[in-house]
């Protein structure tokens, strides 16, 4: 069957006769053909910037192995939040087992954008093995800070010397651009005092979220988990693989997953982080806001040592002797 074409007197012709400015029609076709080809060589058009940037968040990192048993300078860690057990008079649980930090970003970037915009969201999320989304490196702030790191992960920016952190020795978690597509962008871990316009979407608290202006309100310390020994603790070494406190310097407000409290997400249903110090009865920092920096398993790279299996004790590896 042949396609019928209508003027504007509307008559119908055959799609053989040149009606109008067909000589135009057809280098405009031509043009926006040659236009997509370009782009398409280029990487530029809207689903290769969207499928790169989901990649680069979906990307498998490898943490970094700590010899000594301590974090040091460069090191690409992953912050844990353990699972806990809820109490009688607490809210019901919205998810339970280990989350992890990790950059929320925003659904139009995901499908427009090449990379992260600020300002973008944090939340928690069940995935704990490393990824784009969830793996962090810390540096020092000094020339390093201002080094283009090649990589996809995130960034943990602090002052030296990289210890339990009193007031003095301030910290700046930020988020390094996923895609490597501009490295010399970096987002900052933020946060400022709850406001009508400014605090966090479910839990009303204060909020946090990533920005690009360094500036006090991206000041970050990390303390000891227990307050009784902090100041015994200051100025030592920060274990990996331990629980500890991050602090927002600014607001003394801890980083807290309150479990309570859930967004939806282009990646699923994922908890809300807010910046928020829950107490017990002993004015102590409750499981909410304890995050332990996990590293790499020196065993197996597919591995973090989180998932590495504990050493038998001597009573055990004695019975397994006897047993032989």
């Amino acid at each position: 069957m042949i396609n019928a074409r209508t003027s504007k007197s509307g008559r119908i012709y055959s799609p053989g006769v040149l009606l109008g400015n067909w000589f135009e029609d057809v280098c405009l076709e031509e043009e926006s053909l040659k236009d997509f080809l370009y782009k398409k060589e280029n990487g530029e058009l809207l689903i290769q910037k969207s499928r790169r940037l989901k990649d680069s968040l979906y990307k498998k990192e490898q943490l970094s192995i700590s010899k000594d048993g301590y974090i040091h300078f460069g090191d690409t860690v992953l912050f844990l939040n353990l699972d806990v057990v809820r109490l009688p008079e607490e809210k019901a649980l919205i998810m339970g087992g280990n989350l992890s930090l990790a950059v929320n970003p925003d659904i139009s970037t995901l499908y427009t954008g090449d990379n992260l915009s600020a300002p973008c969201d944090l939340s928690a999320i069940e995935q704990v093995n490393p990824i784009g989304r969830n793996a962090f490196r810390i540096l020092r702030w000094d020339s390093l800070a201002k080094k283009v790191w090649q990589g996809t992960v995130n960034v943990l920016l602090i002052f030296p010397p990289l210890c339990f952190l009193s007031i003095f020795n301030n910290g700046y978690l930020i988020s390094k651009q996923i895609t490597p597509l501009c490295l010399n962008f970096q987002l900052f871990m933020s946060s400022d005092h709850k406001s009508f316009q400014n605090m966090a979407k479910k839990s009303s608290l204060q909020p946090v979220f990533m920005t690009d202006e360094l500036s006090y309100l991206c000041a970050w310390q990390i303390t000891f988990l227990d307050p009784q020994l902090r100041l015994e603790y200051e100025g030592l070494p920060i274990p990996a693989n331990t629980k500890v406190v991050i602090v927002h310097t600014h607001t003394n407000q801890a980083l807290a997953v309150p479990r309570t409290f859930w967004i939806r997400t282009y990646f699923g249903k994922e908890c809300e982080i807010n910046c928020h110090t829950y107490l017990d009865s002993h004015k102590a920092e409750e499981s909410k806001n304890h995050w332990i920096i996990v590293t790499g398993n020196p065993s197996d790279d597919s591995t973090t040592m989180f998932n590495r299996p504990k050493p038998q004790s001597e009573e055990t590896r004695a019975q397994n002797t006897e047993c032989l």
